[in-house]
């Protein structure tokens, strides 16, 4: 503890970063003066993050201390979306939320409200409980357009997801993923792995800071991983690169899928992808060459396409080909811990959020339109939602009830906004004020990471159970306080969840080694000692979880839908090759969503130090394509698609391929999502195909004025 002369004291107190992904929350050292943080640094010796921060953990002052944090209850006090509210106490506005809550249920049914979770994602298992013990199937996230189509894939393929095991593989096949910008902690572990002699093949259409690491970079047309997928296992298989024992003993459909594979020649992969053949089968050969290789992809890319689940099977089709399914140094099962962390951590948080089986509940949103995904996801389908609201089929959706629900992150945001305008209550919890507290009926202020406590374990069963490092700003709360403040109120039959958010975590944790009490003892973290040991190739004892106990390369689970039960490729819906009737208009093909350091989402727009790094929304555009429309560097123009148009200015960079344009989203200055159709989704998944549609730029009429 530091005082310097005349001052207050100063104290280190320890906490995280909660403004990412689940997945990627680092250790923070906060230096708090007089009860605010006024620095932060990350935590030495934190074996996920390394003491290291990113750009947006380092801004966390101005994140917690931003001029747009809601600070107490309010409830709208004119027509919904007119902007007044009035303050209200805690114990009125959680009252008034309940009893609107429950007299909706009493006339239409408890499934008509529906519980959404964005980001952050910790209070998921609350939120999830409070549906279902209040009685609604309706718990719907963000990971509708996020992450969990790629676990479909593989569990089609494989009946579950298998994940690269990067410290110990030999070569890895980095497709459509950029660490640095997405998961600052495992960009460090990839590159100490590159050190050692790691065989790095980076697939994408994009430049970035992986490529000058990689040996090989497939430079692919945007929506064509499948093609260039199929076109790899065709090298491996034609050159009898393939792992024969695991395909003959553990695989389904193989001469199907050779014979299918068959069809994607170096020089017809060439032309639908853009890669030139030379690279293809260069790529094959390493990976399928050095043993163990794994394959890692990011959350979004490959599956943000109308073609994306067949896509990602395609590429995930080949972990099994080249026999490196579970394999130490491939891609490797490991169980569920806690919170989308994976480890030898036991818990009951499936048991936890899921209080009531499916068949005590209404059918979901979404199980008609994708059963699939809802076959494989214990949520429903958060695309599926605006329709419903609309139409009030198969039942209405009266209400919503919302934890950091923003409507720009559906594609067409508007019909989104739209169904928002329709509900009969909307509940939303957030930090900040924004565009969709706005819209909402009864706005609940939560708290951050460092206002509250959390339980978080990490790969390498890594724990950390925090306590808050600052009292909360105004009557802020934590979601998971709020979450079991309401279920007093709209389902108190559910006395664990009614009992508060620390008697949850000692409940769900109860298996394991681990305790809150002892968790207490570590402020930092620690590194507990496994309740199960880690095991490789499962599959010997147990099979795999599909249909036929194999891996399938041809899903009988998908011809039983009407799907193509191989990993078929199909032009995404909007392209130059699909629909070149189109093109002539809109020539160009747009990709969005691509990370940028300092954002995540819509989050750190309203951070001035992150703001002012891209003060103004900007389309990355190719040099090549900006000289033959005129644009200059910086210059404002039209980015136009079949739906809409949006304002931005012109960032000329050969981080894209010429032919194709990249707008970062979530800004409400352009929103990326207003220009895509809500119906242009994957017909199996149902995610959307926000990173391929074509478009046009060219200068905006306005720039001479407004320049």
């Amino acid at each position: 503890m530091n005082k310097p002369a005349g001052g207050a004291a100063l104290q280190i107190k320890h906490t995280i970063c909660d403004i990412c992904n689940p997945m990627t929350h680092c250790g923070i050292d906060a230096h708090i003066r007089d009860g605010r943080v006024v620095k932060v640094e990350g935590t030495p010796g934190n074996p996920h993050s390394m003491g290291r921060l990113c750009v947006k953990g380092a801004a966390s002052r101005q994140y917690i201390y931003n001029s747009e944090r809601l600070l107490t209850p309010m409830r709208q006090s004119g027509e919904r979306g007119s902007g007044g509210f009035e303050a209200l106490s805690w114990d009125k506005a959680l009252d008034l939320a309940g009893e609107r809550l429950k007299d909706i249920a009493a006339k239409y049914g408890p499934e008509s409200v529906a519980f959404f979770v964005g980001y952050p994602k910790w209070m998921r298992p609350f939120v999830k409980r409070l549906a279902h013990s209040f009685g609604s199937p309706n718990f719907l996230t963000e990971s509708s357009t996020c992450s969990t189509a790629v676990s479909l894939a593989h569990w089609l393929n494989y009946g579950s997801f298998a994940g690269p095991d990067i410290p110990n593989a030999k070569c890895l096949l980095a497709w459509s993923a950029n660490p640095f910008y997405s998961n600052a902690p495992a960009a460090g572990k990839l590159m100490a792995a590159r050190q050692r002699g790691l065989k790095i093949i980076e697939v994408g259409p994009m430049l970035t800071p992986m490529t000058k690491h990689a040996d090989i970079h497939l430079r692919m047309r945007p929506g064509t991983s499948g093609a260039l997928a199929l076109a790899l296992a065709n090298v491996i298989i034609s050159e009898d690169l393939y792992d024969h024992e695991f395909v003959a003993r553990w695989t389904v459909g193989f001469p199907e899928y050779k014979t299918y594979a068959a069809q994607f020649g170096l020089e017809r992969a060439a032309g639908i992808t853009g890669v030139a053949p030379e690279l293809i089968q260069a790529a094959a050969r390493l990976y399928a060459q050095t043993k163990p290789a794994a394959i890692l992809t990011g959350a979004g890319a490959t599956v943000q396409h109308t073609n994306g689940l067949q896509n990602t099977r395609a590429l995930s089709s080949l972990i099994g080909l080249c026999g490196n399914y579970d394999q130490k140094g491939g891609n490797v099962v490991t169980p569920h811990s806690f919170l989308e962390a994976s480890g030898g951590i036991v818990t009951r948080e499936a048991e936890f959020s899921q209080p009531k089986a499916w068949d005590q509940m209404a059918p979901r949103v979404g199980l008609a339109d994708f059963p699939l995904w809802c076959q494989a996801k214990p949520q429903a389908h958060a695309l599926a939602l605006a329709d419903q609201i609309i139409k009030g089929e198969p039942y209405p959706i009266k209400a919503v009830v919302g934890f950091g629900l923003n409507f720009r992150m559906w594609p067409g945001s508007d019909h989104m906004a739209r169904a928002l305008g329709e509900l009969d209550y909307f509940v939303n919890v957030d930090l900040f004020h924004t565009d969709t507290t706005r819209m909402a009926d009864m706005v609940l202020p939560a708290c951050s990471s460092f206002e509250r406590s959390e339980l978080k374990i990490l790969p390498g069963n890594f724990a950390i159970y925090t306590k808050p490092v600052i009292e909360p700003l105004g009557e802020s709360r934590s979601d998971a306080d709020i979450a079991c403040d309401l279920a007093k109120r709209i389902c108190p039959e559910d006395e664990l969840l009614s009992s508060g958010h620390r008697a949850c975590l000692e409940w769900m944790l109860e298996p394991s080694a681990l305790s809150l009490e002892e968790l207490e003892k570590h402020p930092k973290g620690m590194v507990a000692k496994p309740d199960r040991p880690m095991e490789f190739k499962k599959y010997e004892k147990q099979g795999f979880k599909t249909p036929s106990g194999k891996m399938e390369f041809y899903s009988e689970q998908l011809a039983r839908t009407g799907q193509e039960p191989l990993p078929h490729f199909k032009e995404p819906e909007l392209s130059p090759v699909s629909r070149p009737d189109l093109a002539k208009d809109f020539p160009l093909i747009l990709t969005t969503g691509a990370r940028l350091p300092m954002y995540l989402h819509s989050r750190t727009y309203r951070v001035p130090w992150l703001r002012r790094l891209r003060p103004d929304p900007m389309v990355d555009i190719n040099p090549a394509d900006a000289r033959e429309r005129n644009i200059a560097k910086e210059q404002w123009v039209t980015l136009s698609t079949p739906k809409a148009s949006v304002r931005v200015r012109a960032n000329l960079t050969k981080s894209v391929p010429p032919g194709v344009v990249s707008l970062y989203h979530g800004n409400s200055q352009a929103d990326a999502n207003l220009l895509i159709e809500h119906s242009y989704r994957d017909p199996v998944s149902g995610f959307p195909g926000f990173k391929s549609l074509i478009c046009q730029v060219a200068i905006d009429p306005g720039e001479d004025k407004q320049s």
